[in-house]
Order: C-alpha cells, then structure tokens, then sequence
C-alpha cells in the first residue's frame, strides 16, 4: 500500500468516485483565451502577407522566359505575344564561370519566333546577290527588335549588338534555341558540320558551342524535369483518381467490416498483410533471377548515381535484391512481433471491437476526416499560392556583363540610360543585360521573413485543424463510452455537439498545442535546410551536431504529438485549459504505464496493418497499370515519361486516404482507452459503483491487463 502512495504521489492523484459524472462536462468556459487572440491577429496577418503576396508577385516568370529586358516571352496581351522562344546571340559566352554564380548567360537574348534552323553569319547574310538579301530578311529575325537599318556596317551592327554574328541549327528546349546536336559514329555534330564559321572570320568547333548549351541548361534540367512529371500528371490524373477512389470505396469497406466482424479483419489483415509482403519477395526475386547474365546489370546503384528515369534502376540486380532485403526484413519483423504479442492482439482486438461499437452508434464519424481534409487542403492552397507569389514578387535587376576585365563588371544598371554612360567608354563590349529578380526595397529585403511566415502560419494552421478534428472526435467517443446504457444514453447528434464545445470553448486550447508543434516543425525545417547547406562542407563536427539536433527534435515532435493527441482527449472531456489537461493525461498514462504498452502501442500496430494492406494493395494494382502488364487494360494505360510519377502518387494518396479513416479508430481506440484508466479509478464494479464499460469489454481488459501487471511485478 505504502509503494502504491508513493506511485501516486509521484504520477498525480487518482480519480475519485463522482455520482454527478457522466462523461463530457456541458458547463465549461473558454480555455487559453490569449492563445485564441494571438491565432486572430496572426490569421490577419496572414492574410495580410497574402494580399501584398498577390499584388506584388508574378507567377508568369516562372512560366515563360524572360530576354535581356525582363520581358516575357510567348506572353499573351504583350509585344512578345507570338514569340515563345529564347534565343542567345552567342551561346558560347554561356560556358563561362559567371552562369553558374548568377544563373545567367552573358550574352544579350531575344524572344524569337522560331529557332534557326541553318548555318549563317551576319557577314555572309549581307553580301550582295538577290539570295543573301533573302538570307539578311531571315537573318533580322534574330535581330534586336530596334534593328531596321540593313544597310548599316557589318563592325557597327556587330559593335552595337543589334545581331549576333552568327547562327546556327537550333531545337526548342524548356522554350530555348539550344544547337541541335547529333552524334555519329561517335562525333558530335551541328547540322552535319563538326566546325563553323564565328562571324568574324574564325573557324570553331561545334564542342565549344556543346560546353554553352550545358552551361546554359544548368538551371533548365529542374524546370525540364518538373516539366515533363507535370505532362505525365496531365495524361494520368484521371487514372490516378480512379486509384484514390478506389483507395477510399477498400478503406470504407474495411472499416465498415470492422464494425461487424472486427476479430475475423483483424486475423484476416494479419495474413493479408504476410501474403502481400510474401509476394513482394517472390516478385523481386523473379526479377532478379531475370537479369542475371544480361549486360549492364551488373553495375551498382553508386556507380550509376542518380537518374530522374527510374526505369534504368529495375535493369539492375542491385535494385531489386535490395527491395527483396528490406521487404525480407520487414516481413520477418512483423511475423516476429505477431508470436509475441499474440496475446496482446486479443486484447487488442476486443479494444478495436469496442471502438467499433461506437462508431456504429456515431457513424458520422466516418465521414468528418473529410472535413478535415478539406480545411487541410485549404491551407495547403494558401501557403503554395502565397509561396510561389512571394517568391515571384521581385523586380527585374539588370547588371553589367563584360567579356574582358572590367571594373564595372556585375554592377547594377539601367538599359534606358546604360549607353549614356562613363561604362561604355571605360568597357567596350559591355552588355546591361537582365539579370535575375531581385530588388532593393525594404519589402524585397524583408521577402526572406515573409516566406518564414509563411511557412510558419502553414504549420501552425495545419496543426490547429488536425488538433480540432481530434478533440470533436473523443468528446464524441467519450460521450459514447460514458452512457451508462448503450445506446439510450448517448446525447444526440454527439459529433457536432463536441465539434460546437470545441470551437465555441476551447479555440484558444487548440491553438495553444498547435503552436508548441509548429514551433519544434519550423526548427526541423531549419536544421534540415541547413544539413542540406553543409553537405558540401568538410566540417564533420558540424555535421555530426547537426544530426543530433535532427535526431532530438524528431523524437520530442513525436513525443509532443502523443502528449497534444492525449491531452485534446482530457480537454474534450473535461473542458481544462491545455496544461491542465496535458499533465491530468501525463499523469493517468503513467499511472496505467503498463495498459498504455499492452493495449494502447498493440492496437496501434494493428490499425498500421491495416494502412499498409490497402496501399499495398493499391500499390501493386497501380504498378502492374501503368507499366501495361494488365492485358486486360494494357491499351488503356497512358504514354509516361515516368511511371513513378503516377504510382508514388496514388501511394502517398492512398496512405492519405487509408490513414485519414483508420485516424477515426485511432482516435476511438485512444479516447476508449483514456476513459476506460479513468473509469477504474472512478469506479469499482460493484453495484454502488459499477464500471461504464461493457460487460465484455470490462471481462477480456481487466483480465488482460491483471496478467499484464501480475507479469511485470513478477520480472521486477
């Protein structure tokens, strides 16, 4: 009795037996009311950030190209209208060091209607013949726009940069007149030549213009990139709804047979899961027994380093006996966890009965994740819009850009006034040409906070309609599991009553906790982007630092979230501010330390059963689609250019989707379990005091969890 005082007294003190306590309290006030003022002002803040986002951004810069002048190329409504590609007047200059510091090539570009499509240069273009006059009228499309005098000297037109001294066969790329290179037996070529003439006389071979086009292209292959996944989204997003709705009608069906026939699903997930997992195996297995003796695949995943066309990776046998270890080692990990805890899992699964139970009686809670997701949605919609317009909201800076050493060199300058001034006696050939948006106003200096602010409020947010959707959900489950009879005394409509206590009562509670999360995300988010910054470092103390802050603040975000996840229950129930109600569900953990392990953490593994059978399921289905091996649908399946793209995002939808109903038995099961420690220590079981819960809920749990600390005060 004396080590149970002391137990006690360390961890709180135990609830005592209230005749008038029947579950969630109706007369509550407002909790954390500062917290509340500080989510207003900062929501006014935010969309203030958002308004001035809107006025000052311009998403077409990162749409269309942008010339020597900071015009848009291809734009509708202006001067550039039908012409949509980039051209350089010498694409060679663009192999210098400065396109890497400044991302941007320093050479004077022009929006063209179309690229050149022959070998000419400005001096032959102006020779005499009926020909070359033709020649000279196709040579001014490549001109400056200003350029209309033809008879103006070659060394004057060239000294002025009103056209380039020459040109060559070019193919759009990302909306740029790149030199269309080929390769025959081994040698690059540009239009069947391997040299050129320069324009002024000098013979160059076609691997200097080779080096300027990659050079030029360093920022274009993340555009392309993203450019070819988003045509891939246009011919598959119907396919790929179809397999997020499919997700949704196999996660709805599986929860609703839960709530008929949980102890068979429960059994039935297990072998789903090991059967899925199994064959998982066996397919990589046949795949590498596949490659072996074919040529090339032997070479490593180092050797090949990365490649955005995944398919090169499954020609590899490396690839696929590492898939078959990791789905070996999980499958072994399961199977091994399951002989362990296959008494828990009984328990477990009278638990998940029970939480069926209540959804039965409130299965309108099947359907509020959507609500969820919808405002989810709605701040993921602010924060991309406000980030891509924030990022966008620059103005057009223009600097010098000279070949030979000049001191003026990546100075600011204005095109209007540039050949007024000292820097073209001082520098010849140099061009003030744009350079990059950017601007020197106290909002562009301050652009940095305001994308932090962005990034901080979406967290924020994020975190305060998840924490809202989980308080509606358990003062719901709590008001199932205290009605004495079930389902008589259950109050009507419980779902939209908890979700009115919550907003009316407990906004400022909510925002209290969700503040806390968004605090400790925000600093992960730094720390990653800092070990991003440090990977090119040497520093390994740095790096090792680093690593450890990253391991630190992932563990107390995990820990805060089981703390918040709890806590919102004991708020639901009680009507306590946050603290309160975070140390009253700290202390009633602790006090039931081993239920939380038998029970609670078991349940939680079943449930992850669960997630994983549906979007593995989904996941396979979704692989043998669109990689055409269905004969039955193979000539439905849309041309990719990676078919990852599809399937990994029908799998992190179905995760989505699959998590968003197994988070009602999550929070059921949760919110059972917080009430069912709450009502042992309330109650006795006698008919002065009896239990809340159901008589077979009550036979299997305190058995189980009687054997539970019998076993544990036996080991200690």
């Amino acid at each position: 009795m004396s080590r149970d005082e002391n137990y006690y007294g360390k961890h709180g003190t135990p609830q005592k037996y209230d005749p008038t306590f029947k579950g969630p309290i109706y007369d509550r006030g407002c909790t954390d009311i500062i917290c509340c003022i500080l989510l207003f002002l900062a929501i006014i803040g935010y969309v203030i950030v958002g308004v001035v986002a809107w006025t000052h951004g311009d998403p077409r810069k990162v749409i269309y190209p942008t010339n020597s002048r900071g015009q848009f190329c291809g734009q509708q409504g202006t001067p550039n209208e039908n012409k949509p590609f980039l051209f350089y007047f010498n694409i060679m200059k663009c192999a210098s060091p400065l396109v890497l510091l400044e991302f941007q090539c320093p050479t004077t570009q022009i929006c063209v209607t179309k690229c050149p499509d022959r070998y000419l240069t400005y001096l032959k273009a102006q020779s005499s013949g009926t020909v070359s006059k033709s020649d000279l009228q196709y040579y001014k499309d490549f001109c400056v726009p200003e350029f209309t005098n033809l008879k103006k000297p070659m060394p004057e037109v060239l000294r002025d940069g009103d056209c380039p001294a020459m040109i060559t066969p070019s193919t759009p790329l990302a909306r740029r007149c790149f030199p269309a290179f080929s390769v025959k037996k081994g040698v690059i070529m540009v239009g069947n030549k391997t040299t050129f003439d320069d324009g002024v006389n000098h013979q160059r071979n076609v691997s200097e213009l080779l080096e300027g086009a990659k050079k030029a292209n360093v920022v274009l292959e993340a555009r392309q990139l993203a450019m070819k996944i988003f045509e891939d989204y246009t011919v598959s997003w119907y396919w790929i709804i179809i397999g997020l709705v499919i997700a949704m009608v196999a996660s709805l069906i599986f929860v609703i047979l839960l709530r008929f026939l949980a102890g068979i699903m429960v059994w039935v997930m297990i072998v789903m899961v090991i059967l899925v997992l199994g064959y998982g195996i066996f397919h990589c297995y046949m795949e590498y027994s596949k490659l072996k003796g074919e040529a090339g695949s032997d070479v490593s995943l180092m050797d090949l380093g990365f490649q955005t066309d995944l398919r090169v990776y499954l020609h590899l046998k490396q690839t696929w006996l590492a898939f078959m270890i990791i789905l070996c080692i999980l499958e072994v990990v399961i199977i091994l966890l399951l002989i362990f805890l296959r008494k828990r899992i009984l328990i477990a699964i009278a638990l998940i009965k029970e939480a069926s139970r209540a959804i039965g009686h409130i299965m309108t809670s099947l359907l509020f994740p959507l609500c969820t997701f919808f405002l989810l949605c709605l701040c993921i919609a602010y924060w991309a819009s406000t980030a891509v317009f924030l990022s966008t909201s620059n103005e057009a800076v223009y600097k010098v850009f000279n070949e030979t050493p000049c001191a003026f060199a990546g100075q600011t300058c204005k095109p209007e006034t540039f050949n007024t001034t000292n820097i073209t006696k001082q520098c010849p050939d140099a061009r003030c040409l744009f350079a990059f948006y950017g601007g020197e106003t106290a909002y562009h200096k301050y652009l940095i906070f305001l994308q932090f602010y962005n990034v901080f409020m979406f967290f924020w947010l994020a975190n305060f309609v998840i924490a809202l959707g989980q308080v509606t959900l358990a003062g719901a489950f709590a008001s199932y599991y205290w009605a004495f009879k079930k389902p008589d005394d259950i109050p009507a409509f419980p779902l939209f009553s908890s979700f009115g206590r919550a907003l009316r009562y407990h906004t400022g509670s909510l925002a209290f906790g969700s503040l806390i999360l968004a605090i400790v995300q925000v600093i992960r988010v730094i720390l990653e982007y800092l070990d991003h910054r440090l990977k090119v470092a040497e520093n390994k103390f740095a790096k090792f630092l680093l690593s450890c802050l990253k391991c630190c603040f992932w563990c107390l975000e995990k820990c805060l979230k089981f703390l918040t996840r709890n806590a919102y229950i004991m708020v639901a129930i009680y009507g306590t501010n946050f603290c309160t109600s975070a140390r009253n569900a700290f202390f009633l953990l602790m006090r039931n330390i081993i239920r939380v392990a038998v029970l609670d953490k078991v349940t939680d593994f079943l449930l992850f059963l669960g997630k994983l059978l549906i979007v593995g399921s989904v996941g396979i289905l979704a692989f043998f689609f669109f990689t055409q091996r269905i004969k039955l649908v193979q000539d439905s399946a849309p041309p990719l250019n990676y078919y990852w793209v599809p399937i990994l995002t029908v799998i992190v939808g179905s995760y989505l989707i699959a998590h968003g109903f197994f988070s009602v038995y999550g929070m059921c099961v949760d919110t059972l379990f917080l009430c069912f420690c709450e009502d042992l220590e309330r109650n006795d079981g006698s008919p002065e005091r009896p239990y809340y819960m159901s008589p077979a809920l009550s036979e299997i749990l305190l058995k189980g969890s009687l054997e539970s600390s019998k076993s544990a005060d036996s080991q200690g």
